[in-house]
């Protein structure tokens, strides 16, 4: 019994730690274009490894001006935060 739980513990666990983020639906004609975005992210200090669109949210992969390891996923019409993993 035992180990079921500790399965099903560990399942829960690492379906969390791999859930996305909740982004709004917006009209792609709305997206601020992908490298406008890249551009302005950026700007901002990141380094971007990897930009990408996940479901309605963009998500990047990188680091943070203070060379911290991020993964950010952004609002496409309004580039908000909507979830942020930072290491």
């Amino acid at each position: 019994m035992f180990k079921f739980v500790a399965l099903m513990v560990a399942v829960g666990f690492s379906g969390a730690a791999f859930a996305k983020a909740d982004c709004a639906a917006h009209p792609k004609s709305e997206w601020i274009k992908e490298s406008d975005a890249r551009a302005q992210l950026e700007a901002q200090g990141y380094k971007i490894k990897k930009f990408k669109v996940d479901g309605n949210c963009y998500e990047i992969y990188g680091h943070n001006k203070e060379g911290k390891k991020v993964e950010i996923y952004y609002d496409t019409k309004t580039l908000a935060v909507v979830k942020s993993e930072i290491d």
